[in-house]
């Protein structure tokens, strides 16, 4: 493959979810230094050689298996500290870039690990059909930058000190999971993971990104819809408490606030009677 960038048609695809500015290849990058940033999100992938990214006063080294993030406006700068330093990258925009990103777990600019060093699939089709002329060619980039942003979930390996936080949720999920149908106090969740209430809400905006009590009616919305095909002559009332909620008033306040329709609503949708 030989050096190149693409710069995509955006009057043609800016309406799409997500959409391609630039994507290239190089077999060597040179050095960039960005004092302002760059306006768009980045999502470069190092093939062979090592470099090193600058992020503030942060410096890392980049090789094979490395993926680096840079997001819209950060200053950065990055730069070849081999004799080859091989990379390919895209640069994208669209209403859904940061949800998809923050999807896979990446929340500003920064440097994963892949489970595979060779070149991700979505990116490398995205080079081969420009090569190759494939018609539609703006459309296809922004297919294929979708499948990109949500492999990139399966494929960044978490951080050692992640991976300890999840452990250690593991037991009060499990616990959630098979008490939802009555009252989850805050403290008593916190005794199944042996820390205090306050350390258990920050370890669930860290690993899960929510609070404990929006997991919880998360998860008590879900039991809720498979009680109502599973026990479809329950009346509204009884799968409320059979979720968890004594209350039926509240519970078809927040079953429309996670799913933007009353559980009566959801019933006739789903022919499951009134």
């Amino acid at each position: 493959m030989k050096s190149r960038i693409i710069f995509g048609k955006t009057e043609e695809t800016s309406r799409l979810p997500v959409f391609m500015t630039t994507l290239g290849y190089w077999e060597h990058q040179d050095e960039t230094h960005r004092p302002a940033g760059f306006p768009d999100y980045q999502v470069h992938q190092v093939i062979q050689g090592q470099g090193s990214l600058i992020l503030g006063e942060e410096e890392f080294l980049v090789g094979p298996g490395e993926v680096f993030f840079l997001f819209p406006g950060i200053p950065h700068k990055y730069m070849p500290v081999s004799d080859r330093w091989e990379l390919a990258w895209v640069s994208f925009q669209g209403r859904e870039a940061s949800q998809l990103l923050a999807y896979a777990g990446v929340n500003g600019s920064g440097v994963g690990r892949l489970r595979t060093s060779t070149l991700l699939a979505p990116l490398y089709r995205m080079l081969e059909a420009e090569e190759t002329g494939t018609e539609d060619f703006e459309t296809e980039c922004s297919k294929q930058l979708y499948n990109l942003l949500l492999d990139l979930k399966k494929e960044l390996i978490e951080p050692a000190a992640k991976n300890d936080e999840l452990e250690r949720m593991r037991p009060v999920l499990t616990y959630i999971a098979q008490n939802l149908s009555r009252p989850l106090p805050l403290g008593e969740l916190a005794e199944i993971a042996g820390v205090s209430p306050q350390y258990l809400c920050r370890l669930f905006q860290k690993t899960l990104k929510l609070r404990p009590l929006a997991y919880i009616n998360q998860e008590r919305v879900n039991l809720s819809k498979k009680l109502m095909f599973t026990e479809r002559g329950k009346k509204i009332y009884e799968i409320a408490q059979r979720a968890g909620y004594e209350n039926s008033s509240y519970f078809c306040a927040v079953f429309k606030r996670y799913t933007g329709m009353s559980p009566e609503e959801f019933k006739r949708m789903h022919g499951l009677g009134s």
